[in-house]
């Protein structure tokens, strides 16, 4: 576990520190495409943050190829080295989109031979548990069709969910944890070292979110752009795909019997397994909708909207932070609740207690103009807008400024305000002779 965690953090590190930088070389050579009818940000921001995740990508595998014992991953394996060869593609073609942008089939290609790539090098689906039948042996063509379905599935996911700030890398990171601590059991609880190579892929994805987390919460000073969506789908399906149909259910050795029982007994335990269609189960029921709903107006389903489940959020009522919240809640609630279940099936209390986080969760999206108060112990550890405050006992001048700067009751808005002074009138004539704002200086 500590080596897993130094790779964590070594990977988390360099995404953050790298970050800074590749801002200032976005904004450098121009990667701050002009604002579309469906964003939600008020001004130009750069792109290009898949360039510090895929930095800290390469760190965390260098580091865990000279560690003892996730090192061996390297010697017994080329699934790295595959991770590596389709990452590279699919990210050096989301920095041509972010730049220049790219026509979306020939995206669709591009992530087709990324994906191509990595079954070529060994990351592929070997055979795939049916419930009643049994360990269903693949040929290479369907291992090779399905995994590469697999993977444009999920990195479409991952990329359609990515409209707010915070969301998309956050939600993978939710998903990688999940999914690490299913991989760690099935490796160390049952000595299956088919699941070292996703126990460490899970590892390093978690840290490239959390390193890139503090720089893309709201308010936003980098996006991700598709070089960082795309790369984050793609590495969370290789791990799934790394795992998926080569853990034996005999090798499990929960039970005695035949291997068509083992498959049956073992449903539960095979459910995180079908791979990001379970702990990413919100951005891929965003897909689904955005096709159905693309299509039955005569439109290509690659054409953006406005109708993804982060913007129906905001258009009833909810802030930019409570709708990333409240997403972050329902992927929690789904992964862990399929890691639990798949621990103990049986156990009446997790079914009990998803069902009542469930009602939790919808009781939070009819209620979208309620403001909670933290008690004042709690204070100095939330938000301003959730403190209590004295507007009564405090001075005049610190009762205006607060007035101003707080959130209007209705909506709890936190989209930016523009300042009425003579000074900020003038940056904004700057702006506009300029062509740049003051805060990308």
């Amino acid at each position: 576990m500590r080596e897993y965690l130094l790779t964590l953090c070594v990977t988390a590190a360099v995404s953050y520190l790298l970050t800074g930088p590749v801002r200032k070389f976005a904004i450098a050579i121009g990667a701050m495409p002009e604002i579309r009818a469906r964003d939600v940000h008020r001004e130009p921001t750069p792109r290009l943050g898949g360039i510090a995740m895929f930095g800290g990508l390469c760190a965390g595998l260098l580091v865990a190829a000279h560690l003892p014992n996730v090192g061996k991953v390297f010697e017994l394996s080329d699934e790295p080295r595959a991770l590596l060869s389709g990452a590279a593609l699919i990210w050096l073609l989301g920095v041509l989109d972010d730049k220049w942008g790219v026509d979306a089939l020939v995206k669709l290609g591009g992530q087709m031979i990324a994906a191509g790539v990595m079954v070529m090098q060994g990351l592929t689906i070997l055979w795939i548990p049916v419930p009643g039948v049994g360990s269903v042996a693949l040929t290479s063509m369907q291992g090779t069709l399905l995994t590469v379905a697999l993977v444009v599935i999920t990195i479409n996911a991952v990329n359609f969910v990515d409209g707010l700030d915070g969301l998309a890398s956050g939600m993978v990171c939710i998903a990688a944890a999940a999914f690490f601590m299913y991989a760690y059991r099935i490796w160390f609880g049952y000595g299956l070292e088919a699941a070292a190579p996703a126990t460490l892929f899970a590892a390093i994805l978690m840290g490239m979110c959390l390193g890139f987390l503090p720089h893309n919460m709201h308010p936003a000073r980098i996006f991700m752009g598709d070089s960082g969506s795309m790369l984050l789908g793609l590495v969370l399906a290789a791990g799934a795909i790394s795992i998926t149909g080569q853990v034996d259910p005999d090798a499990l050795k929960l039970f005695t019997g035949s291997e068509r029982a083992a498959v049956h007994t073992t449903v539960p335990v095979y459910i995180p397994l079908l791979l990001p269609l379970t702990i990413l189960m919100v951005p891929v029921v965003d897909l689904v909708l955005a096709i159905v709903r693309r299509t039955w107006k005569g439109q290509s389903p690659f054409v953006a909207d406005r109708g993804h489940l982060h913007h129906r959020l905001l258009q009833i009522g909810h802030s930019h932070s409570r709708a990333v919240l409240i997403m972050y809640f329902w992927s929690a609630l789904i992964a862990f609740g399929a890691v639990a279940y798949s621990i103990n099936s049986a156990s009446v209390w997790i079914v009990l207690a998803i069902v009542g986080l469930s009602a939790f969760g919808l009781g939070l999206l009819l209620m979208p103009r309620f403001t909670p108060r933290a008690p004042r112990w709690a204070e100095a550890f939330v938000p301003p807008r959730y403190r209590r405050r004295q507007q009564a006992s405090a001075p005049a001048g610190t009762v205006a400024r607060t007035a101003a700067q707080a959130p209007s009751a209705a909506g709890d808005s936190e989209e930016p305000r523009e300042e009425r002074t003579p000074v900020a009138a003038g940056l904004r004539g700057a702006t506009a002779i300029g062509g740049r704002h003051p805060r990308n200086w």
